[in-house]
């Protein structure tokens, strides 16, 4: 056997491997509960917020936790449910906890399966019926109208905002630094693999949004360095009127506060526009 086909089969063994090892470990490259960690580090009476823990159990029988912010007194009316993204717990998102508040919205936060507090391990299922819990814990256990909640979603949680928008009534979506999908993205970043056809977790936002019926805010980034903006401005295009695009500044994952005043401005001007 000559030395260019032992290279060849040799590359051709790497390559394989590769791909095997991009199928199995999908949702541990997806998923990342452990990153920076799964302990919560504070809370939001830390930035003198009021809040609950709470407990809320899926149709498939695990148990999540989350926090529950009420509104200000003088509060909008609305209640968001906020789906965070891959990595963390909702203790690193207070300083959108506090933007929340400022806007005069009551909002309840969840850790998904295997994030946080929360019991079981993370799947693309799993996290759909996570957020479908959350909805019927607002409507079902605090009473709140569908049509005064929020759907809120950043990066990966904008998949399951969108998910939850188009199977349950909501009053308003929000989805901020979404994917077109998983696949989509993973072509991008690993263009020598079939992604798509290897892809085994999916979270179509654009295809989710296609079907919501309520207006859609988009919120993104042109400096967002892991989701282009390109993948807003598709999942925007993609949503039914009424719908808007809120162009902000700054990284993915601190965008939002870099660009704080036009950020929550935006989202203000756009909460004026809902019908109850």
């Amino acid at each position: 056997m000559g030395v260019i086909t032992v290279i060849a089969l040799t590359g051709l063994g790497l390559y394989l491997g590769l791909m095997l090892l991009l199928y199995g470990m999908q949702s541990r490259l997806i998923h990342l509960p452990g990153v920076p960690g799964r302990e919560l580090m504070a809370t939001p009476a830390d930035i003198g917020l009021q809040w609950e823990d709470v407990q809320l159990r899926t149709a498939d029988d695990v148990s999540l936790h989350g926090w529950y912010l009420p509104a200000p007194e003088d509060g909008a009316g609305y209640t968001v449910v906020f789906f965070h993204g891959n990595a963390g717990n909702i203790s690193h998102r207070l300083d959108s906890l506090e933007i929340f508040h400022d806007l005069g919205l009551a909002t309840l936060i969840i850790d998904y399966r295997g994030y946080g507090r929360s019991e079981g391990s993370p799947s693309e299922d799993g996290l759909y019926r996570d957020g479908d819990a959350a909805w019927r814990y607002l409507v079902d256990e605090r009473g709140v109208s569908p049509g005064e909640i929020i759907a809120f979603g950043r990066s990966l949680g904008a998949a399951v905002a969108a998910r939850v928008a188009s199977e349950r009534d909501v009053g308003g979506v929000i989805l901020e630094s979404a994917f077109t999908s998983a696949p989509d993205r993973g072509a991008e970043l690993y263009p020598i693999f079939p992604v798509r056809l290897l892809a085994r977790i999916h979270y179509p936002t654009r295809d989710y949004i296609r079907d919501v019926e309520v207006p859609v805010l988009v919120v993104h980034s042109p400096e967002d360095e892991i989701i282009p903006i390109h993948h807003g401005r598709a999942v925007y295009d993609a949503a039914p009127e009424p719908r808007q695009f809120l162009e902000i500044s700054g990284d993915h994952n601190t965008g939002f506060l870099q660009s704080r005043e036009e950020y929550t401005r935006g989202i203000a001007e756009w909460l004026r526009t809902l019908e109850r």
